[in-house]
């Protein structure tokens, strides 16, 4: 228990320590300003002095924005056929709006750096007065005063607190996400000498408290500046997170490259007619085309250096067909994303009402990735449960308590059979209990029944070590009588002498002990823990009861309860003072095995303990749970629970939540069989599983469990692709007994050992390392803390949103980015390809077929608007269908929407469309008159024809293609359109020497043409045709799934189609 609070404190008991010396000064700030980092603190990525070359390397690390940088360079020599401006502006409209964006995003960083550097906290000054000071004014030495509920400024080393026994309590939530309260004991009376050495800090854990760290239940503290800015431990550990790139970006760039060696092969086609032709040029005295005058002509065109001339054409090509590359692909891309996030953060439907929690996007790099999802590997305690435990049942004695029903109970074919349980129901005993945490009932034990046993002080003993034997702290509200309890942890929050020693729980040391003195006098070392620790300590006198508690344990176990076994012992006063002197020492360690001396010193103490029984709690599972998991298996998507859980407590869980089933066949992997206790026994169980799962029939459902020991040979490099195969063969896997580490290293397998995209989800700071090691980590924000959601790429408050996660927005996000980049490729090689067959048609003479302003406003006006809706807002099908009709989630895990034969489709689309253009143009326009006084269309004619057919085929492509019209499409489609003949009026009105061949081009020669018109008709629809018929051929006979269910929703015939005309794909063994 806490001790009493202080009256008041004298500044003169205060110490001030400096690097090399110690003991008692007046002088408080003796470190200041000695070479110490400043407590001024930047997260900016840029400074005004690095901005623009930082953030330059950062564009043209991207190799379009390469490329467009060497086309612009080139297009100031006389080889460009545009000029230099035209090609220059898309890159800097580009380049500049992502810097822009860049720029916008650090300020925000810059802000909240100003506002946290010019926070105040009150430090101590010369005159022994504390003032007010920013926190960005404070240097190592100075001594500080935190109060109740204010965050620490900087690394301090505690000197005192308004407990007389020194203690406070912090919240360390901002360093490591955990909202429990950490215990520390301040330096007064107990250090005179303490070295300002990195290892020194980092080993009095108990006695530093750390920036942005918070007071809590602790009226004030002073401590002494050790670090400051930079160098504390939050900044210092303050690493970004893995840089995670979708499957989808990745492969975009491959085409990409795929783009830029097609425009390398057409432009080296093109040099090598060109050379041919310009060599025919001169044979002898003869010029074959004498109007170019040959005989007096530069190098470009020079037939005695063809070579040369050649290779000068291969660059002015470069620049030609440039805009085969679309530049601005990327910063679509990344527009799209953000907007698409915004749609996940405003879900109503992933809204958390009662904590006030909606979902977050916190990267929108990986939007695509939710709708690849093949593996989910999941936490249990907080992810598929509440984290909210209620002591139900116990065990004393050897004798079983508690006749709650509890949710796991239920489901235990066990539950009604009193033998089974050992203990008897009595309907008058009252359940309805308001305590939280506590739904324990049993007529033997309440309402004083207890003292009334056989066993009346085994069972006070038990009920005391409970009350003392935690870590929860009573606060009293000042506003209202009501008492608050803040525990280290979730698991003590249902639990509340002297206190001579805390040993605190670890996750390594899975137990807790305190030693105290009572009111006779005793010392009495209580402690609780996993059975698979505390069973091991007893003595031989202590073991009475072990075999009934052993028994019970199980049963609880088996009925998914949570367990901790309760022990004691009686301490002489020698043996007591000589632990307490080597505990004092090693808790006192500066050595960096500080931890391990400690754990040393309490293993020796915490030995022949005597039994006296175990407690039971329940944590039910989250509210939709099985039916979440139940609809992502008929997904098809494999989901791996990874828990710290005893075996029987993660088998019963999985029955719970429908992982497990009663038709399913489980394989065990365990080390706690009889004669199992090496490597060898472990592979042989694991090739006896592989066998079993190759011989079973494909309507055979396997479930694999294994525990931590075992996982951890499993996990060696040996066994590994054998355990994964294993694995992968099973419909679900279950791993107990699991360490953080483990988790990370499970996550890491299953990512490198498979195709598929693996998504890790948890709530704890122990489910960091799984969470970065995946694919995609989404965080829960339960009670745990905050650490997994700060470590996560998504955020949601319960573990049933995952289901419109990944079914839903994942469906849709991945359908749409990968149509819109298959999209973008197609309009760019179509309106390229047009420039070739054109400089093709006229003998590769490097003449290009629009006028240079149309092609820089191609991508950037005329046709990115209807790209940038159609990946923001496009639904093959409503949320609804996506849910009713799982098996839609494989579309993304087989990749169909962006499979190389899609994408290459979709490049053969915009081929045969250019052909199409180009091919009717020229031909229905040339040979006649175009004019109304007879006189044929000339090349500013036919580009102008041909480019305006190229604007109206992709934007009418897009309608084609689009499933869900809004005014948005309707207006970006039909609004690019109309810009193009509003571009070409202005433009083409501007004097000659800037609009050039567009002057007047539309007004006074195309405007008035009925063959115009009718020859952009009718080519937009020819050019459509290819696409129509595969398509409406394709959907008619050979229609995939996907197509099977919009039909079904555009007629309503659901019943229909799930009873006649779809069968999910299968969830076999091997892929379910």
């Amino acid at each position: 228990m806490a001790g009493r609070r202080r009256r008041g404190i004298r500044l003169r008991e205060l110490y001030a320590f400096s690097g090399g010396s110690g003991g008692r000064s007046r002088r408080w700030q003796v470190a200041g300003g000695h070479g110490y980092a400043g407590n001024k603190i930047s997260t900016t990525k840029y400074t005004v002095v690095n901005l623009v070359p930082k953030s330059l390397f950062e564009q043209f690390r991207r190799v379009a924005n390469v490329f467009f940088l060497v086309v612009s360079c080139v297009s100031f020599t006389p080889l460009a056929p545009y000029r230099a401006v035209s090609v220059l502006l898309p890159l800097v409209v580009v380049v500049g709006a992502t810097m822009a964006k860049e720029a916008v995003e650090d300020w925000r960083r810059k802000q909240q750096d100003v506002e946290v550097n010019n926070r105040k906290v009150k430090v101590c000054r010369e005159d022994q007065a504390f003032h007010q000071t920013e926190w960005k004014n404070i240097q190592v030495g100075d001594i500080v005063m935190v109060e109740r509920d204010e965050f620490f400024p900087a690394d301090l080393l505690l000197l005192s607190s308004s407990y007389e026994d020194g203690i406070c309590y912090v919240e360390t939530m901002n360093l490591d996400g955990e909202t429990n309260l950490k215990l520390k004991q301040s330096l007064e009376r107990r250090h005179r000498f303490v070295r300002r050495t990195r290892f020194t800090v980092f080993s009095f854990a108990s006695t530093a408290s750390f920036r942005d760290s918070k007071l809590r239940n602790t009226d004030y503290v002073f401590g002494i500046v050790i670090f400051t800015g930079h160098e504390t431990k939050v900044m210092k550990n303050a690493m970004e997170a893995p840089s995670k790139r979708s499957k989808i970006e990745r492969k975009m760039d491959k085409i990409i490259y795929v783009q830029i060696s097609v425009l390398i092969l057409i432009v080296s086609i093109g040099s090598v007619f060109f050379g041919i032709e310009t060599k025919k040029d001169i044979n002898g005295e003869t010029f074959q085309r004498w109007y170019l005058r040959p005989d007096d002509t530069s190098d470009f065109f020079d037939p005695n250096k063809a070579f040369l001339a050649s290779f000068f054409h291969f660059m002015t090509g470069l620049m030609l067909y440039g805009c085969f590359i679309p530049i601005s692909l990327y910063i679509s891309v990344e527009i799209v994303k953000v907007l698409q996030s915004t749609f996940i953060n405003k879900d109503r439907e992933m809204y958390y009402e009662e904590a006030d929690k909606p979902a977050r996007a916190r990267t929108s790099n990986l939007n695509e990735e939710l709708g690849q999802v093949d593996t989910v590997l999941s936490d249990k305690t907080g992810t598929l449960t509440c984290n909210s435990m209620e002591f139900v049942k116990c065990s004393i004695g050897g004798i079983a308590y508690g006749d709650v029903e509890t949710e796991s109970l239920e489901k235990n074919p066990h539950h009604q059979d009193p033998d089974y349980w050992g203990y008897y129901k009595d309907s008058h005993c009252d359940q309805n209990n308001s305590i939280k945490g506590f739904s324990f009932s049993d007529a033997r034990l309440m309402n004083g029944e207890w003292s009334k046993q056989p066993h009346s002080d085994i069972i006070q003993k038990f009920f005391q070590v409970l009350a003392i034997c935690h870590t929860v702290v009573p606060e009293v509200k000042n506003e209202s009588t009501k008492i608050l309890y803040e525990a280290e942890s979730q698991m003590k929050l249902h639990l509340t002498y002297k206190i001579l020693n805390i040993i605190e729980f670890t996750p390594s040391r899975k137990r807790m002990t305190v030693i105290l003195r009572n009111d006779e006098g005793q010392l009495l070392l209580l402690s609780k823990g996993a059975d698979s620790v505390m069973f091991d300590r007893l003595s031989e006198d202590g073991r009475a009861s072990e075999a009934k508690t052993r028994e019970h344990v199980n049963r609880y176990s088996e009925a998914g309860l949570r367990t901790l076994v309760v022990a004691y012992r009686e301490l002489s006063e020698e043996e007591y003072r000589e632990w307490n002197q080597m505990f004092e020492k090693a808790n006192n360690s500066v050595s960096d095995n500080r931890g391990e001396l400690v754990d040393a010193a309490a293993d020796i103490i915490e030995q022949n303990l005597i039994l006296i029984g175990a407690t039971a709690v329940e944590d039910r599972l989250q509210k939709g749970v099985p039916e979440c998991i139940e609809k992502l298996v008929q997904a098809g998507i494999k989901i791996w629970v990874l828990t710290g859980d005893k075996l029987e407590t993660a088998v019963n869980i999985g029955f719970s939540c429908n992982l497990l089933r009663k038709d399913m066949k489980l394989i065990m992997i365990t080390l706690d069989k009889p004669d199992i206790a090496c490597f060898k026994d472990i592979e042989k169980q694991i090739f006896d599983a592989r066998a079993e799962v190759r011989m079973a029939g494909s309507r055979d459902v396997l479930g694999l469990v294994i525990e931590g020991k075992s996982l951890t040979f499993a996990l060696a490099g040996d066994l590994e692709k054998s355990f994964l195969e294993l694995a992968l063969g099973c419909t679900s896997v279950i791993c107990c007994r699991t360490s953080p580490k483990q988790k990370a290293l499970v996550a890491r397998l299953v990512k490198k050992g498979t195709e598929g995209t693996i998504l890790a989800v948890g709530d704890g700071a122990n489910d960091v390392g799984m969470l970065q090691e995946a694919d995609i980590g989404v965080g829960i924000s339960g009670v745990e803390g905050m650490q997994a959601v700060m470590s996560s790429d998504f955020a949601i408050a319960q573990f049933r949103y995952l289901e419109r996660l990944l079914l839903v927005h994942g469906h849709w996000c991945y359908r749409r980015i990968a149509a819109m980049i298959c999209y973008f490729f197609y309009k760019n090689i179509m309106f390229g390809f047009t420039l070739f067959w054109y400089e093709a048609h006229a003998s590769f003479s490097g003449q290009p077929a629009y006028n240079d302003w149309y092609i820089s406003f191609y991508n950037l006006a005329f046709t990115s608007l209807p790209v940038i809706a159609l990946g923001v807002f496009d639904q093959d099908v409503p949320a609804s269908i996506c849910l009713k009709f799982p098996s839609l989630h494989q579309d993304g895990v087989k990749n169909i929407f962006f499979s190389w034969r899609r994408i290459l489709g979709w490049m053969v689309n915009g081929v045969c469309g250019s052909l199409i253009i180009f091919y009717l143009s020229t031909n229905i326009i040339l040979p006649q008159a175009f004019r109304k006084d007879g006189s044929v269309a000339g090349a500013e004619i036919l580009g102008a024809t041909m480019y305006t057919a190229v604007v109206w085929t992709v934007n009418c492509q897009m309608a084609l293609f689009l499933n869900y019209f809004t005014w948005i499409h309707h207006l970006f489609i039909w609004g690019s359109i109309v810009s193009w003949y509003v571009f070409l009026v202005v433009y083409g009105s501007l004097p000659t020497t800037i609009s050039a061949s567009a002057y007047q081009v539309f007004v006074e020669a195309c405007a008035a043409s009925p063959l115009y018109w009718s020859v952009t008709f009718f080519t937009m629809a020819s050019a459509l045709v290819p696409y129509f018929l595969f398509s409406g051929l394709q959907t008619t006979f050979f229609p995939r799934y996907h197509d099977l269910v919009q039909r079904a929703h555009l007629d309503g015939l659901y019943e229909h189609l799930i009873r006649k005309t779809i069968v999910p794909p299968p969830l076999s063994s091997s892929s379910s």
